[in-house]
């Protein structure tokens, strides 16, 4: 900080006009979003998967069955621990599909995300990809519910059917009367979580999508804690949107950069080298910290870029874990 603090004091020269970006751009509203998803990428999405969007989602739907014992190729995440201490040998929970999912989509909602320099703003990819999500599992008679940190927490109960899809999508839209209030009122994401989790009261598949800019702790704590505490009852995706502009600073000089959270406004010079690697750095602790703290918790981590449309990771994703699956 000390690096940025100095190029802080010096007089900065009168910035240039900033360049057209999609903040300039209205919030689409959730119902012509909906039907803009359902003509233009929900058809391809449905393409490739032919029908079985649970392979998109391969692991939430399953009931718990019995417990028998370890055999090689056994996923180490279904072991039974307190059947293992008691008998001295191996076991691990073996579970049969759920006639009915339940999703939760636990979505952050903080000024960090009202930042863009491509297609869209992170906020827009987040709607995207709320919108995509609840039509995918409520057209097929499946349950997804939602809630909200960041600027407020608000809930949308589950529920199945095409209203659901539009009433979770209404949460991430200005204005009263979206959702009811959330169990717990405190906006970070460790306190979301803990929240969903006492929540849930059966095996659910449950999306955390954020920008992911808070830290995860190493010691376990935080909210990388209670995301571990989490995913060992139910099957959690991390969902993280980015902007190129966040991975690599763009080299255009002289910039004034304003925190969206806290107000807190810095003169930088992006040309300089020293910035440059300093920033590098910050971007490389932070992605090693989140991946850390998602293998931790045997959590799969879904990339989504403001630059595309949520399709084509979602398919990746997809191929990934079917891979696996295999």
């Amino acid at each position: 900080m000390s690096l940025l603090s100095r190029r802080r004091r010096a007089a900065p020269p009168t910035p240039p006009p900033a360049p057209a970006s999609p903040a300039r751009a209205p919030l689409e509203l959730p119902a012509h979003l909906l039907r803009r998803l359902e003509m233009q990428v929900l058809r391809r999405l449905d393409g490739f998967l032919f029908g079985d969007y649970r392979g998109l989602f391969y692991g939430p739907s399953l009931d718990l069955a019995e417990v028998r014992e370890y055999q090689p190729g056994d996923e180490v995440r279904r072991m039974d621990w307190n059947v293992t201490a008691r008998t001295g040998r191996l076991h691990v929970r073996q579970y049969r599909e759920e006639r009915e999912l339940t999703a939760w989509l636990v979505v952050d909602t903080s000024s960090s995300l009202n930042f863009g320099t491509r297609r869209v703003l992170k906020r827009d990819l987040v709607r995207e990809f709320v919108g995509l999500a609840s039509l995918v599992i409520t057209r097929h008679g499946d349950r997804v519910g939602a809630m909200t940190f960041g600027t407020g927490a608000r809930m949308a109960p589950p529920r199945t059917g095409r209203a659901q899809a539009l009433a979770v999508l209404s949460l991430l839209t200005p204005g009263p009367g979206s959702g009811v209030p959330a169990p717990t009122k405190s906006s970070d994401l460790e306190t979301a979580l803990t929240g969903v989790e006492r929540t849930l009261r059966r095996r659910s598949l449950v999306f955390v999508i954020s920008d992911f800019l808070e830290l995860a702790t190493p010691d376990g704590k935080g909210w990388s804690g209670a995301l571990g505490r989490l995913a060992q009852r139910h099957d959690v995706v991390a969902v993280r949107v980015s902007d190129p502009a966040e991975r690599v600073l763009p080299d255009v000089g002289g910039v004034r950069l304003r925190d969206p959270e806290s107000g807190e406004e810095l003169w930088l010079d992006t040309s300089d080298p020293q910035v440059r690697a300093a920033h590098a750095r910050l971007v490389a602790t932070r992605d090693a910290a989140l991946r850390h703290a998602l293998r931790a918790a045997q959590v799969d981590l879904l990339d989504l870029d403001t630059q595309h449309d949520p399709v084509a990771p979602m398919l990746r994703f997809t191929a990934a874990r079917r891979g696996r699956r295999a």
